[in-house]
């Protein structure tokens, strides 16, 4: 074993065979484990937006009590809205595939757009969120340090989610649980140590909102709470990622989906709704040097050496939380870019696995594009939060609106609970829209613009390339269409192979005319020269195929059915003919080993594969389009074996 084979084996482990019985079961997760990796984006979230909300209250604090109460509500909403979308699309795909479904495919790839830029914005901003109360325990000639440790924060996440989901899950589950203890006990503590201030807040609040309305009027009141309660909607982030993943889920995914969304409804409506009650109760005074949870925080534990103590572990705790979400966005953005993978918005790339069952190329994209926001942004976190507040309300909205129409096109169902579910949906979809509207006006031009521009950059980008796939399968349909040849049963003659004789080893894809033209490029080229046939294929295990053991069982069937209509197509000339077939992530691995076991048995072959070329060929179409000809002739040519490409003109 190479170096550098030895290196990876030790840093990502070995691979996974995705047919094995138990394999679906091993990279599953449980409820409690999906809550854990899923929830942990709004959970952390609590960390900056209650603070949020309350500080743009100014020195109107009395109606935090009421953004505490709407939080805790609208959690919930959301979470049951999402419920919805778990129940009616158990395969994932969440907010891009309900709207997709439910309101077309333009729609979709706006929610879809949006949920990449979000999920790129979530680690940018976790990370950054997480090193800066990191270093407000540290001495300030330290600063210039925390973009670089940034940096190396998201590499390692990087390396960790290439291992595994379940393995970066469980390695970051102590943190998670630290994190939820130290905040619970706090909040729970926090109130009752001011019980008697607990007992008054509700007669205080309605007195102060009574006199600020005689001073200011009830519009303006309402504008201040909901401007700060829109200004808060950070704390919402994360409930999408769920519906996003049911495909990882364990079995009943439906059940288990649901339960994962409960776990983060409780936790995270009670986090945020305590801490903003906490800086009611305890009249938190915001300052440059110190978050609002630390300064609150400190005055429930003291000056104590014990108080010192736990508060730099829960501060501790809070940063290391932030960096567990961060890797939400390794889980579920990936999921994304996948589904739009198989719809052709994106390159096909990322909806291809690793050998670890990993949607790699997602994992490499999201992770990189979060450094350049980054080092772009400059670690600023309240730029950062600016511009990650957005989009996700985009995608809550279209999700809600999705499934109001789906509800009114099933009025006439059977099922009594429609009309129930129409009006919760419609009330939501209002809800988060508000939110969308009050975030847009309030941030656009203080950095809401940015947000907007790259989700329209990405939607152009998605629009060219999807015109582009349109294109090629079009013209690979027609070629389809015209190259295929009916088969006869009862012309069929089984003709032995000679191993001795020179044969022709051609690759098939998923294409039938493409290997179809190949065949036909070798009898015209080489007329009577072959006299043994064998068409090789790998269906590759994607995200598509690995949803399910059904999905693995029909691409199998599909892949040997196209390879058994070459086999057939041969014998019905009296032309020898097999073919082999295997199954895998790696098309080119897999390939690569069977080449080898070929080239044992029939010493006098010549492999075979088409390619496409275009008229404009260049990098752009390098990307869109898979490599794996000019990847396989290099490794067959290391082997001492010939790889003939033929070209194909598209």
């Amino acid at each position: 074993m190479s170096i550098t084979s030895k290196l990876r084996h030790y840093l990502i482990g070995d691979p996974l065979n995705p047919f094995s019985p138990n394999m679906l079961r091993h990279v599953s997760l449980i409820a409690f484990l999906a809550w854990v990796g899923l929830g942990a984006d709004g959970l952390s979230s609590s960390c900056y937006g209650p603070e949020e909300a309350y500080i743009a209250l100014g020195v109107h604090t009395h109606l935090a009590l009421y953004i505490a109460i709407a939080m805790a509500a609208t959690v919930f909403i959301i979470s049951l809205g999402y419920n919805q979308v778990i129940e009616l699309f158990p395969s994932g795909g969440g907010g891009y595939k309900v709207a997709t479904q439910l309101l077309g495919p333009y729609i979709g790839l706006i929610s879809g757009a949006a949920l990449i830029v979000d999920y790129v914005l979530t680690i940018a901003v976790s990370i950054a969120s997480g090193a800066d109360a990191l270093f407000s325990l540290l001495p300030h000639y330290c600063l210039p340090y925390k973009l670089l440790l940034e940096a190396i924060l998201i590499m390692f996440l990087i390396g960790l989610n290439i291992r595994g989901m379940k393995e970066s899950i469980k390695l970051l589950l102590p943190i998670f649980l630290g994190f939820i203890i130290t905040h619970i006990c706090l909040i729970i503590y926090g109130i009752g140590a001011h019980s008697q201030g607990l007992l008054t807040i509700i007669p205080h609040t309605i007195a102060q909102t009574k006199h600020s309305i005689a001073l200011l009027g009830s519009v303006p009141v309402i504008a201040l709470t909901l401007h700060a309660y829109s200004l808060g909607s950070g704390t919402y982030t994360g409930l999408e990622a769920v519906s996003n993943n049911v495909n990882r889920l364990s079995e009943p995914r439906v059940r288990t989906g649901k339960w994962t969304m409960f776990y983060m409804a409780i936790s995270l409506s009670f986090m945020a709704a305590g801490i903003t009650l906490l800086y009611l109760l305890w009249n938190a005074k915001p300052n440059e040097a110190e978050t609002l949870n630390a300064i609150v925080f400190h005055s429930i534990l003291g000056d104590s050496l014990l108080g010192h103590i736990i508060l730099g572990v829960t501060l501790v705790l809070e940063a290391g939380l932030l960096f567990v979400a961060a890797n939400t966005g390794f889980l579920a953005g990936p999921s994304v870019l996948a589904n739009m993978a198989l719809d052709n918005w994106v390159p096909n790339r990322f909806r291809h696995l690793s050998s670890r069952l990993i949607i790699q190329n997602g994992v490499l994209v999201f992770g990189f594009s979060a450094l350049l926001i980054l080092f772009l942004c400059k670690g600023e976190v309240s730029l950062l939060v600016i511009l990650y507040s957005i989009n996700v309300f985009i995608t809550f909205s279209l999700c809600l609106l999705g499934l109001s129409v789906y509800w009114a096109k099933k009025r006439s169902s059977a099922s009594s609970r429609w009309l129930f579910r129409l009006f919760f949906s419609i009330f939501a979809f209002i809800i988060t829209s508000i939110i969308l509207a009050i975030t847009l006006y309030s941030k656009f031009e203080s950095g809401g613009w940015v947000t907007i521009l790259i989700t329209c950059a990405v939607i152009g980008t998605c629009l060219l390339i999807n015109r582009h796939y349109q294109s090629v399968n079009q013209k690979l349909a027609q070629l389809d269409a015209q190259l295929k040849q009916p088969i006869t049963e009862k012309h069929i003659h089984h003709v032995d192979l000679d191993p001795q004789q020179p044969t022709a080893v051609i690759l098939v894809g998923k294409n039938l005319g493409v290997g179809m033209h190949t065949l036909l490029c070798i009898l015209r080229i080489f007329p009577q020269h072959f006299k043994n046939f064998i068409f090789l294929s790998v269906g590759s295990v994607d995200v598509e195929s690995f949803s399910g053991e059904e999905s693995l069982k029909d691409m199998r069937e599909k892949v040997e059915e196209t390879l058994q209509y070459f086999v057939n197509y041969c014998q019905q000339y009296s032309i020898a003919a097999e073919s082999y077939v295997a199954f895998g992530t790696d098309p080119v691995e897999k390939l690569s080993e069977m080449a080898e076991q070929i080239g044992e048995k029939y010493p006098n072959c010549i492999f075979f594969a088409s390619k496409l070329i275009f008229e404009h060929d260049n990098w752009v179409t390098r990307i869109l389009h898979n490599e794996t000809p000019n990847t396989l002739q290099r490794q067959l040519h290391l082997q001492g074996k010939e790889l003939v490409i033929l070209p194909m003109k598209i």
